[in-house]
């Protein structure tokens, strides 16, 4: 059965207006996403930004009347915010296959994969995370992740501590502990991402070398590896708490910063743990440090 879809742009301060008209008009789903390429990480704690310009789409029962949909939209909304309105059909489909044929098995420094269910990879001796996404963010393919996943993958992490601060779907921890880390800690404020990180550690085989904590909950403690990829002014704002996380001698690792802003971020972080030279990634930068 095919399935009528509404897309609509508007201001992020419509958007609220528009996912509950679609909902009172009989969506079945509704989902709101970046209508401009605005770069957006993970919000601080109790946070819901929305992207400056969104896009706001309804997933309606294919037997919907796409005149009658329109009209009742145009009721509500004026003739500026209803221009972008578009409807269309969408066919059914095996959704799972269809996900499948646009996930491939990434590779993340030499020797590193995330590889969805049903996919192979074939380097003999590889790192292979089996990772499908799932609620929360991360699953490799943001220049921030695919940064600290080519660091792990260079790393010596062997019977290494490691806190994943701000842990998402777990990737960064469940690759360190792929890598030969001793117990990884993740921590997150998203309850959502904690259950995510524990089904993948699940998967992967590594639940009993994993400890997931809320943010709420976390006490801090000093570990040989840190892991923060998170906004840019949240590292700046918990300078002080990360900092403190890393064992003198322990490497930190901070990621979701752009390019402007990996100066302000640096200096958050000094004199206790100077930078090294920032690595690139498009827009983005890693920096990494060892705590004098």
């Amino acid at each position: 059965m095919p399935w009528l879809q509404a897309h609509l742009e508007v201001d992020k301060s419509r958007a609220p207006l528009i996912e509950l008209l679609f909902e009172q008009l009989g969506a079945l789903s509704i989902t709101l996403e970046d209508a401009r390429d605005e770069p957006m990480l993970e919000p601080p704690p109790g946070a819901m930004p929305l992207w400056r310009e969104t896009r706001v789409t309804g997933l309606f029962s294919g037997d919907t009347d796409a005149d009658n949909l329109r009209a009742r939209i145009d009721e509500v909304l004026d003739q500026e915010n209803n221009r972008s309105l578009t409807l269309e059909i969408l066919e059914d489909q095996a959704w799972e296959r269809a996900w499948l044929e646009h996930f491939q098995p990434l590779r993340f420094g030499s020797n590193l994969w995330i590889c969805p269910t049903g996919r192979q990879v074939d380097q003999p001796g590889a790192t292979i995370i089996h990772l499908d996404p799932g609620l929360a963010f991360g699953t490799g393919t943001h220049p921030t992740t695919a940064l600290c996943l080519e660091w792990i993958d260079a790393a010596e992490l062997e019977g290494k501590t490691v806190i994943d601060f701000g842990c998402g779907s777990g990737i960064l921890a469940i690759a360190a502990l792929k890598r030969g880390a001793k117990q990884a800690i993740a921590v997150d404020h998203d309850p959502q991402a904690l259950i995510a990180t524990r089904s993948n550690a699940a998967r992967n085989q590594v639940s009993e070398r994993l400890i997931t904590m809320t943010a709420e909950d976390f006490q801090p403690r000093e570990a040989d590896v840190v892991l923060a990829n998170i906004l840019a002014n949240v590292l700046v704002d918990l300078a002080s708490l990360i900092h403190s996380l890393v064992r003198p001698g322990g490497e930190l690792v901070l990621s979701g910063i752009l390019q402007h802003q990996a100066q302000d971020v640096a200096h958050a972080y000094q004199p206790a743990i100077p930078m090294q030279p920032p690595a690139t990634l498009d827009d983005w930068v890693r920096l990494q440090g060892v705590r004098s």
